[in-house]
């Protein structure tokens, strides 16, 4: 598919919100994009995603299937979701939803005929405090019962908009896709529409009820605009430099070494011990001579005697006894020491060579 100018023009500018070199960040509001002008993400969509950005399409594509709100196939022109988590569904949310299947004869992210209706079971609409809750297209339908669903459903497919009990008036999913893209809904006075619910407000009531308030908040404090608020940023950024101490001064450098014909370096008090062993072990031509100021050869002592070897691990063992359930008697170091000396004469524990496959001791 092709895509229109206007798409076209509106990715441009999707993009441009973002650093030049964090442009694949442009990805998520793209897809919304794209949605917007084909109902869903189709092929044609990702590789447009991947084209404008730079990207493969395996890497949008693994971003478009784990969203949910990313439809892959055809979707209606209205996106009906009945929450059935918990809290709605012991409120009556799967009845609600069951009663629209059977209404509408679709079941989960399935379209009714004439375009219309997708419907769909929702995890959690994050609206506990007002269920059972139902969405068109994200916008809300609070205590909704199985009635209400049905009428608000059949209002749609008669093309109508019946208004959410909260948000803005209904929209198409394709128009609502503009908006989650980052672009304002340019119809006239569609923002002003709609409320918040009382269960939002209870909150604030009971502040204003018991006299609860943020300290030192004044609520007729006015809203700075953009640049009111950039140029007191840019002044608090210049009192907090100012405020800041002086720099302590650069130590002095040491005095010239004597005594060794390597040139003076900087003693590498600041490695660990083992990339000091290691560099004095295989230098390279960053490494310090050996014998510079501050280097120390580390040397290596001799190796233990097997003798004290074993000694150290006699009393590592002795000190660190085994669990309850113990090592398996096989495990035990004298079965071993037997065994391997077995193998060593070529004999077995009843003399028979091991040679012998048969059991009768007799060599084939």
């Amino acid at each position: 598919m092709s895509f229109s100018e206007t798409t076209r023009t509106r990715a441009r500018e999707i993009i441009a919100r973002y650093p030049a070199d964090r442009s694949r960040s442009a990805l998520l509001p793209l897809l919304h994009l794209v949605q917007s002008e084909e109902g869903y993400v189709s092929p044609a969509g990702v590789e447009f995603c991947a084209e404008v950005l730079g990207l493969n399409k395996a890497q949008v594509g693994a971003v478009a299937t784990f969203y949910t709100m990313y439809k892959r196939k055809p979707t209606g022109d209205y996106l009906v979701s009945v929450c059935t988590n918990t809290m709605c569904d012991v409120l009556g949310g799967q009845k609600v939803y069951d009663t629209l299947a059977e209404h509408l004869g679709v079941g989960h992210e399935e379209t009714t005929a004439d375009g219309k209706i997708t419907l769909e079971h929702a995890e959690c609409l994050a609206a506990c405090d007002y269920g059972p809750v139902m969405t068109v297209n994200y916008d809300f339908f609070d205590n909704v019962e199985p009635q209400a669903a049905l009428d608000v459903v059949e209002e749609l497919r008669a093309g109508g908009r019946p208004m959410p009990t909260r948000g803005a008036r209904l929209c198409t999913l394709k128009e609502m896709a503009v908006q989650l893209a980052g672009f304002a809904d340019e119809r006239d006075g569609a923002v002003a529409d709609g409320g918040p619910g009382e269960p939002s407000l209870r909150g604030l009531r009971l502040a204003e009820q018991h006299g609860v308030s943020v300290p030192g908040f004044d609520p007729k404090t006015p809203i700075r605009s953009k640049a009111e608020a950039d140029r007191a940023a840019a002044e608090a950024k210049a009192k907090a430099e100012a405020a800041k101490p002086a720099p302590a001064p650069e130590p002095a450098e040491p005095e010239a070494a004597t005594g060794s014909t390597a040139p003076d370096v900087k003693a590498p008090d600041d490695k660990s011990p083992q990339v000091r062993t290691a560099e004095t072990r295989q230098p390279d031509a960053s490494t310090p001579v050996p014998d510079a100021p501050g280097i120390k050869v580390p040397v290596d002592g001799p190796a233990p005697a097997p003798r004290d070897a074993r000694a150290a691990e006699a009393a590592g063992v002795a000190a660190n006894p085994p669990a309850g359930d113990g090592k398996p008697a096989g495990d035990a170091a004298g079965a071993q020491e037997r065994n391997l000396k077995e193998a060593e004469s070529g004999t077995g524990a009843d003399g028979a060579d091991p040679a012998d496959a048969s059991g009768t001791g007799v060599r084939k």
